[in-house]
């Protein structure tokens, strides 16, 4: 192995934090490659009983793979594989062959590197300009992200976002729904045109992504669209509760295909709304006065606060007051739900969050990127997304709800027998 001593005889110029870098990368080298020759060593110790004709052991190790470049985020590191001859016990289990979990065979990139290209594409990057961009990033001597290989990586996730896009949903059942019109500084082909997306959580209380594509956020055509076609792939219901923006043409769409669920409008675009219509300096006290309506402990409480805050700002504020009683019905909903539930389901901040990342209430980005280019790069993000999303709180409740048990102030009314 290499001595991960660094070479101190720099010059004056060098920026000390190259030295830093180096010393990361070296340190980073060596772990890898300790955690590759532990795995070898464990695959051997569990293979050691196996036999040849000779008697001898019969999965050795048998030198080492060419040396190989993996891209990080800190730039090209050499890694080192230990080669394992495991062919005697393959050929008589019919075993397969030895491969590392931790560094798969053909792997060139961390999976982080490629969660970047979408980033960069989505930001307005074209395709020439990702080696100097990752360059830019990664350090000298990123190699295999060439122009045409980016190509050939966005060809295949295209692939995959096609796929995705028809899988069958029969099997699927979800509890919730969250669905949002989301702008972002992308590429589109109109600039009123908006990522439109849909979540949902299945009866084990995991988050999923259920549709991502582009349409108008208003439109209930566009929303309608895309519920008649997760209802042509077999989504029998939209769960027992949907949550979403007020503006949305969503709602009229989904009485239209799923009539029968129900409702709750997000409580952060709400409040949003309802502070564009009051002057600054009130601003703080509104907000106070709001955040008591849906982080109240019972509904009653909650109508308290309701009517608190229109007594109060009804005569100099009407507007602000208008926005908030138009959505009445749908702004409560969540206390007929399991109280563990209200922290997912009183906003639509399962999406929001994800599109942080992307998000920027801009114009959008002027280039000449496809449609399809554009769904393709944001599906891998929220693809990655999906892979850190947490498990509902409570989830043992949502059969419960699922059945349509009743509940009052967030708790489980007995049922009378």
């Amino acid at each position: 192995m290499k001595d991960c001593t660094p070479n101190m005889n720099h010059s004056p110029e060098e920026n000390s934090w190259s030295v830093l870098e180096q010393i990361a990368r070296e340190g980073a080298r060596r772990l890898l490659q300790q955690a590759l020759e532990k795995e070898v060593e464990e695959y051997l110790k569990l293979h050691q009983s196996f036999r040849n004709e000779e008697a001898r052991q019969a999965v050795v190790r048998n030198g080492y793979m060419p040396e190989r470049e993996l891209v990080t985020g800190m730039g090209p590191i050499s890694i080192r594989q230990s080669r394992v001859d495991d062919r005697q016990i393959r050929k008589n289990d019919k075993a397969e062959r030895f491969s590392s979990n931790i560094l798969p065979r053909y792997m060139r990139r961390v999976p982080s590197i490629d969660n970047l290209i979408p980033v960069l594409y989505l930001k307005g990057v074209s395709t020439g300009d990702f080696s100097e961009a990752l360059v830019a990033i990664l350090g000298e001597g990123v190699r295999g992200l060439s122009a045409t290989n980016i190509v050939r990586l966005k060809q295949s996730w295209e692939t995959d976002y096609h796929q995705w896009s028809k899988r069958e949903l029969g099997d699927k059942e979800y509890v919730y729904l969250w669905a949002d019109g989301i702008y972002v500084n992308v590429r589109l082909e109109d600039e009123r045109s908006c990522l439109l997306v849909i979540m949902g959580a299945t009866r084990e209380g995991k988050k999923e992504l259920i549709a991502v594509s582009d349409g108008f956020r208003e439109s209930t055509l566009s929303w309608k669209e895309i519920l008649l076609d997760l209802k042509r792939r077999g989504l029998k219901t939209a769960g027992k509760l949907a949550i979403g923006d007020g503006a949305l043409g969503f709602w009229a769409a989904l009485e239209e295909v799923y009539p029968g669920t129900k409702r709750q409008r997000c409580w952060v675009h709400k409040t949003a709304n309802i502070l564009d219509k009051l002057p600054k300096r009130i601003q703080g006290k509104a907000k106070s006065m709001i955040h008591d309506m849906y982080m109240a402990e019972s509904k009653k409480m909650a109508l308290h606060a309701y009517e608190h805050f229109n007594e109060t700002f009804k005569d100099k504020y009407p507007k602000a007051v208008n926005c908030l009683i138009k959505d009445f019905d749908d702004l409560f909903t969540f206390y007929d739900f399991p109280a563990v539930h209200w922290g997912h389901i009183r906003t639509t901040n399962p999406i929001e969050s994800t599109f942080a990342t992307v998000r920027l209430r801009t114009k959008r980005t002027k280039g000449c990127g496809s449609r399809i280019a554009t769904l393709t790069m944001v599906f891998k993000l929220c693809q990655e997304a999906e892979k850190s999303w947490q498990r509902l709180k409570g989830y043992k409740l949502i059969p419960f709800v699922m059945k349509g048990r009743v509940f009052v102030d967030g708790e489980l009314k007995r049922e009378v027998t």
